[in-house]
């Protein structure tokens, strides 16, 4: 079977790396966000959920799926659906301050601020109440329905615990109640690869966000996992079926 790898143009050149890795281990090709052509499966890495509902109105499977990209790439609506089915978050629509304002499509901390004093919502942003551990969270990889690799990002300079900001990162034994919590989001989802991140309030996880395409520099960096090659020893399996 052959298939296609979708990024826009500049994260296909920012994630050389990872493009390198899907295409020794798989049949595929690289193609751009404008791409509508034939493949017997698409790994779609742009983010855009609509991408892959085109293709998989053609019968073809998508990893991830539309489902997954439409609910990770908002925030708003990605909350909602955590607090409706009893995920623990930082509250959102929160009009005091401090406050966490976030795009409601931002990814790596881009754009994220923290908000001193009152202002207007600002359409296509979430405003939230801050956690009491700042500068601390919890990246979560999962590969189908089973947690493969969690690494403890901190940051002692800001708020934000990215690591593509300059933050710290240490591979990280997950607690129990950790874990429960990863695998109640993941039973409510249905996905192929992806992060969850945690924070931590009153010494407690809490979900943050899902990140769709997400990254794997971390995971190379400091472990010996080739989880690349993992996920795509996945996709050859779920393509067998």
């Amino acid at each position: 079977m052959s298939g296609v790898l979708i990024y826009t143009k500049k994260e296909a050149e920012r994630n050389s790396f990872a493009v390198e890795k899907f295409m020794e281990s798989l049949d595929i090709f690289l193609a751009d966000e404008s791409f509508r052509g034939k493949a017997d499966f698409v790994i779609n890495r742009t983010n855009d959920y609509k991408i892959a509902a085109f293709f998989e109105k053609q019968k073809i499977r998508v990893f991830n799926p539309s489902s997954l990209s439409k609910l990770a790439n908002n925030k708003q609506i990605c909350y909602e659906f955590m607090q409706k089915n009893g995920i623990p978050i930082m509250p959102v629509n929160y009009a005091g301050v401090p406050a966490v304002k976030k795009p409601f499509d931002g990814h790596g901390g881009k754009n994220v601020t923290m908000i001193t004093t009152p202002e207007p919502f600002e359409k296509n942003y979430v405003y939230q109440m801050p956690c009491d551990t700042l500068g601390k969270d919890l990246r979560v990889w999962v590969i189908g329905n089973e947690i493969v690799a969690s690494i403890l990002r901190e940051s002692d300079t800001d708020f934000r615990s990215n690591f593509c900001l300059g933050g710290n990162a240490f591979p990280y034994k997950m607690n129990d109640n950790e874990i429960s919590l990863v695998k109640k989001i993941i039973s409510l989802i249905d996905s192929d690869y992806i992060g969850i991140d945690l924070l931590f309030h009153k010494g407690k996880p809490v979900f943050n966000e899902i990140e769709d395409t997400v990254g794997a520099r971390m995971v190379y960096e400091k472990t010996d996992m080739d989880i690349i090659k993992l996920y795509c020893d996945y996709i050859k399996k779920e393509l067998d079926k």
